[in-house]
């Protein structure tokens, strides 16, 4: 995801969103003492548990990110709609207001045994994964370094820089700008000579490839006035008050503004606009051998529910459950927001993160929301931060934090790179980031084991510490997190720090040294900036 300017992200949220034609459900739930509730979106897992006063209206709002109709508490309980709601914390009082069917459980008595409950009865898992290469290995994306010039040289260039550099290869995602137009899936010829050989050579270095591929069609192209004639775009209301097309039979498409400009949106919900977005992407792998997708800019809110789509009264979240699904085609993938997706061989990145040591803290939270809510196979951004205005200026890159950041995915299901680490680090820096990529390297089978866990079970990956350990005071903890069942993770999400606390469950523990912990405490650390803190349960 790109940034969205403001004026445009104004339009959006002005627009006024309805909930079909159900019933307006109203339930209150009382909370109990000492009882603490996560779920919704993924972009909120910095307010989890969620507090006295915080709301969130599902419909027709993804928050740049995940968004699961669940919640589950410590205590067990789970509350789960197939649609959209709203939900509420007030003095004591759950409210959750929606107009589909909502429902409440018990799944035992603690978060895991909520988060176990809905994943086995609201969205078990098909017994499947995406691309292996995605968790064994690190990812690279060329958005931080090309930008908007994606071109076939200096992708070969990045791809070679990250072998002589001495980093391994892995999945390599060519990002926006390669395609000849939006809509136009084929590569641009003049910066893309032969792509065919690029894709060859890329493959020879040992890289798969993955191109950045989006629901948008640019006006005033040949498959814009193809597919319009085919009806394949969300399209006006017959009332609406635009300029009429005499030679468009019928309400002409809708002009959704997003973070690339204005463009037609394609209807998911049309089996014919779903059938030729895929043969556009399997024809991509068929003739060049490209290996996968990145999926992006599904977001709900470009998903206006005034327009006509082809499905009567689809809702904005239904249409991008619709993108989502394009993903399943295709075992190499990647989503940034989705609805309703969890349990499926779908991956799933946070959204954009900033270069910033408050934007750092949001991952361990964020991505531990993400298993909760059953989107097991998860990607913590690009390391460093994926958005784009944080790199412009050499200045302003902190060398600690691409190292700390690294450190932080180094046990994360996913590890991705876009920024150069040889481009902007000096030495020092440089080998504590390949020594996290060695500590990956090292825990490789441990990630892998869980991995294929998550497949036949939805239980998460990386998993948030009350979650591991129910009843040892882990309700608010947000700054460390368990790999499986037995590696607990630790990283300094402070700058300059050199030492930090963390806090140890019951049991044995053993440090990355060797050192043992007796838990159900807190230790001081050391962690100078090469060192990434974790712990063996013994």
């Amino acid at each position: 995801m790109k940034k969205i300017p403001i004026l445009m992200l104004l339009v959006f949220v002005s627009v006024p969103l309805g909930y079909g034609q159900g019933k307006k459900v109203s339930v209150e739930i009382e909370i109990q003492p000492g009882e603490y509730w996560w779920g919704g979106a993924v972009n909120d897992g910095r307010s989890m548990p969620y507090q006295q006063g915080f709301s969130y209206d599902m419909y027709g709002n993804n928050k740049s990110n995940q968004v699961q109709p669940l919640l589950i508490s410590n205590q067990g309980r789970v509350i789960w709609s197939e649609d959209p709601f709203k939900f509420t914390f007030k003095e004591g009082i759950l409210q959750v207001e929606g107009r589909g069917k909502i429902e409440q459980a018990r799944g035992g008595s603690s978060l895991k045994d909520a988060a176990s409950y809905a994943s086995k009865t609201y969205f078990p898992t098909n017994g499947k994964m995406p691309d292996e290469l995605l968790f064994s290995a690190p990812q690279y994306n060329t958005w931080i370094e090309l930008m908007y010039d994606q071109n076939q040289k200096d992708i070969l260039t990045y791809a070679h820089d990250i072998i002589d550099n001495g980093f391994p290869p892995g999945v390599l995602m060519i990002d926006d700008n390669w395609q000849e137009d939006y809509g136009k899936w084929n590569f641009h010829p003049g910066r893309f000579p032969d792509p065919k050989a690029m894709i060859n050579e890329l493959h020879g270095l040992g890289f798969k490839v993955m191109l950045w591929v989006c629901p948008f069609v640019s006006p005033d192209t040949d498959v814009y006035r193809e597919l319009t004639k085919k009806k394949y775009f969300l399209l006006n209301p017959d009332d609406a008050k635009v300029a009429q097309a005499p030679w468009i039979n019928g309400p002409q498409p809708a002009m959704i503004y997003w973070w690339n400009g204005v463009s037609a949106l394609l209807d998911l919900s049309n089996p014919g606009a779903e059938t030729w977005f895929k043969a556009e992407l399997q024809s991509l792998v068929d003739e060049y051998k490209v290996d996968g997708f990145k999926l992006d800019a599904g977001d709900t809110y470009f998903y206006p529910d005034f327009l006509v789509s082809h499905k009567k009264n689809t809702t904005p979240n239904e249409h991008t459950e619709l993108f989502a699904k394009i993903g399943l085609d295709f075992p190499l993938n990647e989503y940034r927001a989705t609805w309703k997706m969890a349990g499926l061989p779908l991956a799933q990145r946070l959204s954009d993160k900033g270069h910033s040591w408050n934007d750092i803290k949001s991952l361990i939270p964020n991505i531990t929301a993400q298993g909760l809510m059953g989107y097991a196979f998860t990607c913590p951004d690009m390391i460093g931060g994926g958005e784009f205005m944080s790199f412009l200026n050499a200045e302003t890159i902190d060398q600690d934090l691409i190292v700390r950041s690294a450190q932080t995915h180094a046990l994360m299901p996913m590890m991705q790179f876009s920024v150069s680490p040889w481009r902007i680090l000096d030495t020092e820096h440089q080998e504590a980031v390949k020594k996290a990529v060695a500590l990956r390297k090292a825990f490789t089978p441990t990630i892998m084991e869980w991995v294929h866990k998550a497949s036949e079970t939805g239980a998460p990956i990386v998993r948030n510490m009350e979650y591991a350990f129910p009843g040892e005071g882990f309700e608010k903890n947000t700054d460390q997190f368990m790999l499986g069942d037995n590696i607990l993770v630790a990283p300094v999400l402070t700058k300059g720090a050199v030492k930090r606390w963390v806090q140890l469950p019951k049991g044995r523990w053993e440090d990355q040294n060797g050192k043992k912990f007796r838990g159900g405490r807190k230790v001081e650390v050391d962690a100078p900036l090469d060192v990434l803190p974790y712990f063996k349960k013994l």
